[in-house]
């Protein structure tokens, strides 16, 4: 294999090699799709991590080296293991400089007897060392129930939440960087004063095979990637600096040129309204959290804190909270590992626990913490499909997949216009939260003063740097003038017009687009071909329809040559 081969491929075929008694195959991309093409893949995935059906007849393995696990008497064990290879690929200076590439391979064992877990991983799948890490763990975790062999049945994927149409193992590195360049180019076309750009892109694609002693097993191919933005623009003298990012479970397809589009003006747009910032006023005030950005905050300062362990462990203010009235009663919070390609969804997680779509907080009263098999178990429930592994070398723990908050029944020009005076924040950083003391600290990277139910800023009449290195006077402030941001301004743009459109229709509104200003549009471009046809004619609005269409039929009888 020559070096350029083993790159694009992150290197398969060499750890493949490692798999003892294995073939070089890797799973197809297909066989994660479902049915017949599932059983071939989850085939090829045993024969990958050196399982196949010879393994499976000796005697000393006795089903995937789960009965070793379970020699010492535990309640239960499972296998994991896990075959990621991770590219990255940066740009600096106006060129791509940096190339990565990161390959992980390895199987983890877990015993559980009572409160006792056994953990134990190795890096190959050689059978002498899995067998090992397989009696490590039992060792730790022992008890007195007494396992035969284990049946293994292969657990069906009812929906994929990640389909893919180019895998990333079909990827070369030519192919990927020209979206990197066309970033870094875009970003500089669109303001004179960006003066540095840093963008990277990364992709990893992960092989999942699990197995456990209650007979589960799967594969599961997972992708992910990333692409974003570094934008850096100085203006006399000041330097300000903002990014735009995109992350999905997909392939190839999802770099495109309308995506570069997005990034590039989001990125631009984010740092140049940053030259136009003040500093507010000290002090209390309410804080309105925009969609998008600011869901940083309810990830940090909400959602770890309803994760069931630190919950199981009397670690969280949530803690004694369950089936309680925690917030307005307006409020849901939801963890979801259903969304379509979203990074936080999960086909099967990482205990063979399906994606699932979980309440936390139903109409302000918590309703459910999230779950792995150990924190199910000590509340007596099921599990929520919220066991997560860093990678094979970590036991599952309970974690997030995507946590977010339902639209409520107010709009958000609504809830800004109930505010006398506060801040409305779409972007934080920097934050922090803690868990026990339910305190959390972020700043604000990008936000508005609301002042009487509107939106506000103070632009300056001559920059700040400017102003200081020219004002000769002694205390003095530079010129300002109010600036108010529309949060409901008129419909302009076609979703605007769509909506406007749905509201005619429902509550009877006033239609920014009637139908009549649309014929009204076509009499004028069936009057501009008309005339045309006529030889430069003068035409009357309305036209004629008849003279209209009997010249249209004769012109549609025509050649035409491209």
């Amino acid at each position: 294999m020559d070096r350029r081969n083993f790159i694009r491929t992150g290197g398969m075929a060499l750890l493949g090699s490692l798999a003892a008694g294995s073939a070089l195959a890797i799973p197809s991309v297909k066989g994660a799709l479902g049915g017949a093409d599932q059983k071939a893949a989850l085939s090829q995935a045993m024969n990958h991590f050196g399982v196949g059906e010879e393994d499976k007849k000796r005697p000393d393995i006795k089903g995937f080296k789960l009965c070793s696990a379970l020699e010492k008497g535990g309640d239960y064990a499972d296998l994991f293991f896990e075959h990621t290879f991770t590219n990255v690929i940066s740009l600096k200076d106006g060129a791509v400089n940096s190339c990565n590439s990161y390959i992980d391979f390895g199987m983890g064992v877990r015993v559980l007897a009572g409160d006792q877990t056994g953990y134990a991983y190795v890096e190959n799948v050689t059978l002498d060392d899995m067998l090992n890490a397989a009696r490590t763990a039992a060792r730790i975790a022992s008890g007195k129930k007494k396992y035969g062999p284990v049946r293994l049945a292969e657990k069906t994927l009812k929906k994929n939440y990640y389909p893919i149409t180019t895998p990333w193992e079909e990827i070369s590195l030519k192919d990927k960087m020209p979206y990197l360049q066309k970033l870094n180019d875009k970003i500089f076309a669109l303001d004179k004063r960006v003066s540095k750009v840093m963008a990277n892109q990364s992709d990893s694609t992960s092989h999942i095979l699990f197995c456990n002693s209650e007979g589960v097993m799967y594969y599961d191919y997972r992708p992910m990637v990333t692409l974003g933005a570094v934008c850096i623009m100085e203006e006399n003298g000041k330097t300000e600096n903002s990014y735009a990012a995109r992350a999905y479970r997909k392939g190839f397809e999802f770099l495109s040129d309308d995506l570069v589009d997005i990034l590039a003006r989001e990125a631009v747009d984010n740092t140049a309204i940053l030259f136009k910032a003040i500093k507010p006023k000290g002090g209390e005030m309410p804080v309105v959290m925009g969609a998008g950005g600011s869901g940083i905050l309810l990830h940090e300062a909400i959602g770890h804190a309803f994760e069931a362990d630190f919950n199981r462990k009397n670690v969280s203010i949530f803690s004694d909270q369950l089936n309680k009235k925690v917030c307005n009663e307006h409020i849901s919070v939801i963890d979801d590992g259903t969304i379509p390609f979203n990074r936080g969804s999960v086909n099967f997680d990482d205990e063979g626990v399906e994606g699932q779509k979980t309440y936390l907080v139903k109409e302000g009263v918590l309703t459910s913490y999230m779950h792995d098999r150990i924190s199910a178990k000590h509340y007596g429930i099921a599990p929520t499909g919220n066991g997560r592994r860093e990678t094979f070398r970590n036991m599952p723990i309970p974690r997030m997949r995507a946590t977010y908050m339902e639209p409520g029944n107010m709009k958000e020009e609504d809830i800004i216009a109930s505010v006398k005076q506060g801040i409305f924040v779409d972007q934080f950083t920097n934050g922090q939260g803690q868990i026990g003391a339910g305190d959390f600290t972020f700043f604000v990277k990008s936000g508005y003063l609301i002042e009487d139910g509107k939106l506000k800023f103070w632009r300056l009449r001559v920059p700040e740097p400017e102003f200081n290195a020219t004002y000769k006077k002694g205390l003095g402030k530079p010129e300002v003038w109010e600036c108010e941001v529309p949060v409901k301004g008129t419909y302009t743009s076609h979703p605007g017009i769509i909506n406007n459109f749905a509201e005619a229709i429902r509550k009877g509104v006033k239609p920014i687009a009637p139908g009549t200003e649309g014929i009204k549009g076509l009499q004028i471009s069936n009057g501009i071909h008309l005339s045309s046809w006529l030889g430069g004619q003068w035409i009357d609005l309305p036209v004629d329809e008849n003279l209209f269409l009997e010249k249209l039929q004769e012109h549609c009888k025509e050649t035409v040559i491209f």
